[in-house]
């Protein structure tokens, strides 16, 4: 095949570029929030360490998430019904 037929159709160009469009919008977006967090007083080593600590916080969770699903199989119950057993609240 020759390399014009890679090339992606209008449509697909026209998507594409509304992606982009769309991705430039959202760093802009996170550009300003940024900038209004440093202008609070907020250090970037500040910032950097409390995403670090939602990340992790969002691992722990997930693990968690899997083994209260792994749990209500065994069990052959939902895991909405073993939140009580464990003091969970369905917002957790």
């Amino acid at each position: 095949p020759s390399p014009r037929s890679f090339q992606p159709n209008g449509a697909s160009e026209e998507a594409l570029r509304c992606e982009i469009e769309e991705l430039k919008r959202k760093d802009l977006a996170l550009d300003q929030e940024i900038a209004q967090l440093l202008s609070e007083g907020y250090s970037l080593k500040e910032l950097d360490k409390h995403i670090s600590l939602l990340h992790e916080y969002n691992e722990i969770k997930d693990a968690g998430q899997m083994l209260l699903g792994k749990l209500a199989v065994i069990r052959g119950v939902t895991t909405k019904q073993l939140y009580p057993e464990y003091d969970l609240e369905l917002s957790d």
